[in-house]
């Protein structure tokens, strides 16, 4: 048992103090995940502590499209006030010029006192740059405070950083039988409106949704946000189609001009399709194939780590989830159990290769809702 903190004690008191506003400034930036590819979502709070009583001066995450940056945001709704203030950051301000100058030097100019950075951002341009640049200005930085709820926060960044490719969140729901669907006969219903509704705000906080060509032709739907308010934030849609046979009837087709869709394919795939597709506002990336002639997956997700994304939610079913599983490209896995099939299910939620997999993920956390249970397991 750990030993029990000292009442009064100054330096507790100073960390439990930077937790908190730690976890504010993770919670800011959570906010935005899924408008601000390629950029991550940070959030940045600005705090007067130096009469004792901490006084929150400003906020600010990082704005859709990835501009401004959390830190700038925060640091102009302060002013003045933010002159001997502490910042919070969830990742480390930049240092290094590209649409807009470094955050480093907004942050001097503001004369902030004290930076508390969750941690260390991996991208070579900044890879702890903006932390030394800060302490040569003369601000006391303190890295590392909630760096593990940073790292799953910004894991899509650190991915596409670290790997090339974007990061993938699977997502499968199962009845108390372990089954995803049926064969054969209608769809199952297997998780009720709460369940649902949160699922579609994972939706919005994804860059992308991507789902193999067997969820459209069995159950056609839109993929889009349907929570009240939050429809705008519908992301770009992608489906894996190795021969292109998604039909050009199928209702993500027919709003593709609404909503961004990319249909991934094979090199070999038919141009006559691509041609109907893309009259209809798709647009058709092409990758090599596997052994199987399949879409070869590592290629593609390189290919749309170059086009920007960092997080992608996948609702693929079994199939894509177990192939992904293959390829060693999962990061995070939610497993949501709902209600009983009664004899009706036939179509295992689980994959042989998922289930190797899952013993290599770590269970990270559990939310129960009403009947339904999610799981999340996340790579250590």
């Amino acid at each position: 048992m750990a030993p029990s903190t000292p009442a009064g004690d100054p330096s507790a008191e100073k960390a439990e103090r930077d937790r908190r506003f730690m976890r504010l400034a993770i919670a800011l930036g959570e906010r935005n995940l899924g408008l601000t590819w390629p950029n991550p979502s940070v959030g940045a709070v600005v705090v007067d502590d130096r009469d004792g009583a901490p006084l929150i001066l400003a906020q600010g995450a990082t704005q859709a499209g990835g501009r401004p940056h959390a830190e700038r945001v925060a640091l102009a709704a302060a002013g003045e006030r933010a002159r001997g203030a502490t910042l919070y950051v969830s990742l480390e301000p930049c240092s290094h010029h590209g649409k807009s100058p470094p955050c480093i030097d907004a942050v001097i100019e503001a004369g902030i006192a004290r930076v508390v950075s969750a941690v260390e951002d991996p991208d070579d341009r900044v890879a702890g740059l903006g932390h030394a640049r800060l302490r040569e200005a003369g601000i006391t930085v303190d890295v590392g405070c909630r760096t593990e709820e940073a790292l799953r926060s910004h894991r899509g960044h650190f991915t596409r950083v670290t790997n090339g490719r974007p990061a993938i969140t699977v997502k499968l729901a199962r009845t108390t039988e372990g089954f995803a669907g049926s064969s054969s006969g209608p769809r199952l219903i297997i998780t009720d409106e709460r369940a649902n509704a949160r699922v579609h705000l994972m939706r919005a906080h994804a860059d992308a949704i991507m789902v193999g060509v067997g969820t459209i032709l069995a159950d056609d739907p839109l993929l889009n946000v349907r929570l009240p308010g939050l429809e705008q934030r519908s992301p770009i849609r992608i489906v894996m189609d190795s021969h292109l046979r998604i039909p050009v009837t199928s209702q993500i087709v027919a709003t593709a001009r609404e909503i961004p869709t990319w249909v991934m394919t094979t090199v070999g795939a038919p141009i006559e399709a691509e041609r109907a597709l893309m009259k209809r506002g798709v647009e058709v990336l092409r990758v090599g194939p596997d052994d199987a002639g399949r879409i070869s997956l590592p290629e593609a997700l390189k290919l749309l780590g170059t086009r920007g994304l960092t997080r992608i939610f996948c609702e693929g079913g079994p199939d894509l989830a177990n192939a992904l599983a293959r390829a060693d490209l999962v990061d995070e896995l939610v497993l949501i159990t709902g209600r009983s099939a009664r004899g009706e299910g036939d179509v295992p939620a689980l994959g042989f290769a998922l289930q190797e997999k899952m013993d290599e993920l770590r269970l990270s956390g559990d939310e129960q809702l009403g009947s339904d249970l999610f799981m999340f397991w996340e790579k250590p």
